[in-house]
């Protein structure tokens, strides 16, 4: 792989074993093989928010290895859990909603918000009979 440009070289990589061993980096077997896709994601991640990238390929490279023994690291401090990687980690986070001032309508104090004429309330457009228990009072 010492032939190849260092795009060239990482097209042939595709575990993250394979990515620590051509960045030379030493690695824990077990601590890759149960954050495996993390590692690579977070890597990735890194790349992203790094910015512009050199184009001489020793100066990527050297980059690229930091970068990776970061996202190597943070599995080997933390684990997937605590580091929430992928978005599915943050699905049963609270959620943030914004609903906009404009968005917002008032309606006299203490009295309830007027259904559509001749009806319910329920949007039902048969003429006010639509086998509704609930009965809008006006």
């Amino acid at each position: 792989m010492d032939d190849l440009t260092l795009d060239e070289a990482l097209e042939d990589l595709s575990a993250a074993e394979e990515f620590l061993d051509y960045f030379g980096i030493a690695f824990d077997a077990r601590t890759v093989q149960v954050n495996r896709l993390h590692i690579l994601q977070r890597f990735h991640d890194y790349i992203g928010k790094a910015g512009c990238m050199p184009q001489d390929d020793a100066e990527r490279r050297a980059i690229y290895a930091r970068l990776l023994r970061r996202a190597y690291d943070d599995f080997v401090k933390s684990d997937a859990l605590t580091e929430k990687v992928f978005k599915v980690f943050h699905m049963h986070e609270p959620q943030t909603s914004f609903v906009p001032l404009s968005e917002i309508t008032l309606s006299k104090a203490g009295a309830p918000a007027a259904p559509a004429a001749g009806g319910c309330g329920c949007g039902s457009s048969s003429g006010g009979s639509c086998g509704s228990s609930t009965v809008a009072i006006g």
